[in-house]
């Protein structure tokens, strides 16, 4: 039987108040992408001219210590 992949997330608002420029979400989602994660959903807030990403990413066991710390917070 195939082992189920696990997965860790991340959520964050990309723009300004004065909305949100291609170039700034593209740069946002190129830096995420080296980092290894990949964008799973795109939400734009209704009323908002912010633009909030969903991204995950394969949870390794380094990450899964460092989500075991109290107090520490992944990258």
């Amino acid at each position: 039987m195939a082992e189920t992949a696990a997965w860790e997330y991340r959520v964050l608002t990309v723009g300004r108040w004065t909305g949100t420029k291609d170039e700034d979400l593209e740069a946002a989602l190129n830096e995420l992408g080296e980092q290894g994660w990949e964008a799973v959903n795109v939400l734009n807030r209704e009323g908002s001219p912010k633009l909030t990403l969903v991204v995950k990413r394969p949870l390794t066991p380094g990450a899964r210590r460092r989500r075991s710390m109290p107090g520490e917070i992944a990258p």
